[in-house]
């Protein structure tokens, strides 16, 4: 026979997961970061006096993404890394941005891509092989 914890039980508890916390929540219910301009691809690193510690306000997830991109890692990593929707994430990296804990590099504009001729001649060789 199976005998329950004492105590209340409550909706957002699970036992084998722990505490359930709702995206919307790590991000005060903000759906859209406060700086933009930044997508999946784009690179997150830590600069180099970050020190999330000290700073008040911020998350164990805000944390976190300052720890992770000590290397340079995409927006969609970080997401995966985290186990965090990427809007949500979005949001986070947002709000170091804004505290200066981290910068954000974006790709290559396709102009700065090679010419699709090379491209092509690049496959043909290697299929060549």
């Amino acid at each position: 026979m199976r005998t329950e914890s004492p105590g209340p039980q409550h909706e957002w508890l699970d036992a084998a997961a722990g505490p359930v916390v709702r995206p919307y929540t790590l991000t005060g219910g903000r759906v859209r970061p406060p700086v933009e301009g930044f997508d999946l691809v784009a690179f997150v690193l830590a600069t180099e006096s970050a020190d999330p510690v000290g700073q008040p306000g911020l998350q164990p997830e805000h944390r976190r993404l300052v720890e992770l991109a000590r290397r340079p890692v995409a927006v969609a990593d970080l997401a995966a890394d985290l186990d965090l929707a990427v809007g949500v994430v979005r949001v986070l990296i947002g709000d170091l941005l804004a505290r200066r804990l981290v910068t954000v590099h974006r790709p290559p504009a396709a102009s700065h891509l090679p010419d699709d001729n090379i491209l092509k001649a690049v496959v043909s060789g290697l299929r060549a092989l």
